[in-house]
């Protein structure tokens, strides 16, 4: 393919060749529900004619006919009449060959019994009407080339546990949920995460937001745990980092930027710090090259509230005259890549996480990421939490359900006044971008946070 498109006059051409195995189960309450297995096998080839992009996708292809046909597919889709050509930034090539590390093997047998021992844990407590347990597991083989030279090969395992309690009681329903997982085998949620004891305690919790109070509306200091501050970071600092929204070429999906200008302007507090990075072992975002072929490394964001930089690939690297960041990826061979994040995190502070709750006269500690809404330029955000607890005198006090909070980007991460040393990296498993939407799998995180923000009741007004 990559030959066959120099021949005709191709300026540039990619070729991603992937192979797929998808099996997972899903139970709910003691049942399965579901057992599935699928693969999928194909090639993804994008090439630049006369300055613009096409692409196409071909599953199992058959024979050099088959391949040579889907590069003049994907020629005929770049229809060659772009009026602002698009030129590509320096890159080194590489051939190497990758095969990240799985410590237990995934088998459906094996998910099947954490499953079965997850949802028995669940169903302790007398008040829980549902237990849902959805455990998969995917490996992939990619193969990448393209006209300058490069050759990689990279392999690799993914493996995720969605866990659900729902509790009933006099009218009321409250559920909890956790996803847990990342790159590599079953030790993933067994050895690195005891998904068991998470069971346990998400069951336990969903008991007892049946007897916690709905949340008031108050503007007040809220302390984040690191799982609602990894939907946090994905949300108002991941996607509005990705520089084709800051150039306003991705509008789907809520895709605008609420800093696209605002390089080298301060736009948080001194503690915030920012980064992606690919290279974090065990992250459903690590890899060492992207879709593009670009070697990973760490990408600051922003450093000490100054904003410093945004995703690129070649072609918005060669716009804002820096370096390509290793962001490329696509969900399969079936979609070009776009520009994703990788491990988005805000990074550690100093402090110990009581530390942090202690100071606080009046406030709350906030729960586990929910839901997100936000308007188009990812300003205005709102995101809901699984449960707070009220913050009196340095304490914990009481529990808190139908927890919404609220703020503006700028003026939430300009009143962070500390960042814990608990720094944890959490699993997403469904962002969607793009037109038509890839879902990807990615990591996202950080440590506890203190800023000030909005917190009201599901439902307020």
């Amino acid at each position: 393919a990559v030959l066959f498109s120099q021949e005709s006059g191709c300026s540039y051409c990619d070729v991603r060749a992937e192979s797929s195995i998808r099996d997972g189960i899903s139970i709910e309450n003691g049942q399965i529900e579901y057992s599935n297995i699928l693969r999928d096998t194909g090639i993804g080839i994008r090439i630049l004619n006369d300055g613009a992009w096409g692409f196409y996708s071909l599953s199992s292809p058959k024979s050099v006919e088959d391949v040579k046909q889907a590069v003049n597919n994907a020629i005929k889709n770049s229809h060659g009449t772009r009026k602002n050509k698009i030129n590509l930034a320096e890159s080194p090539s590489f051939e190497d060959r990758i095969s990240y590390p799985v410590e237990i093997k995934p088998n459906i047998d094996e998910i099947i019994k954490i499953g079965m021992e997850c949802d028995k844990r669940i169903q302790k407590n007398q008040n829980i009407i549902k237990s849902q347990v959805s455990i998969t597991y995917k490996s992939i083989t990619k193969y990448f080339a393209n006209t300058q030279g490069s050759k990689i090969k990279q392999s690799y395992t993914d493996v995720v546990c969605d866990l659900v309690a729902t509790a009933h009681e006099s009218g009321l329903t409250q559920s909890v949920n956790i996803t847990e997982g990342g790159r590599g085998g079953i030790e993933t949620i067994t050895k690195n995460q005891d998904v068991f004891e998470i069971a346990e305690s998400i069951s336990n919790k969903a008991n007892e937001l049946l007897y916690a109070k709905p949340v008031k509306e108050d503007k007040s200091i809220i302390v984040m745990n690191p799982d609602f501050v990894g939907l946090l970071t994905h949300e108002i600092l991941g996607h509005p980092s990705e520089a084709d929204r800051v150039l306003g070429k991705e509008m789907a999906w809520a895709g605008g930027a609420w800093w696209a200008g605002k390089l080298g302007e301060k736009i948080g507090s001194e503690h915030l710090n920012v980064f992606d990075d690919p290279t974090i072992p065990d992250s459903l975002g690590h890899y060492k090259y992207d879709d593009e072929g670009i070697l990973a490394k760490k990408t600051n964001l922003i450093e000490d509230g100054v904003l410093k930089g945004h995703f690129q690939n070649r072609e918005t690297s060669e716009i804002f005259h820096v370096e390509p960041t290793a962001n490329m990826r696509a969900t399969s061979y079936k979609f070009m890549p776009l520009i994703r994040m990788a491990c988005t995190c805000i990074g550690p502070g100093d402090y110990n996480p009581d530390e942090i709750i202690k100071d606080v006269k009046d406030g709350y500690y906030v729960s586990n990421m929910k839901v997100p809404s936000i308007d188009m330029k990812r300003y205005n955000w709102s995101i809901s939490a699984q449960y707070a607890q009220k913050i009196e005198n340095g304490e914990l006090t009481e529990l808190l359900r139908d927890v919404i909070v609220m703020g503006v980007a700028p003026e939430f991460f300009k009143s962070i006044d500390a960042c814990g040393n608990d720094f944890t990296v959490r699993p997403i498993t469904n962002c969607g971008k793009g037109d038509p939407m890839q879902s990807m799998i990615m990591g996202n995180g950080g440590p506890t946070i203190r800023g000030t923000a909005t917190i009201k009741s599901v439902g307020a007004n």
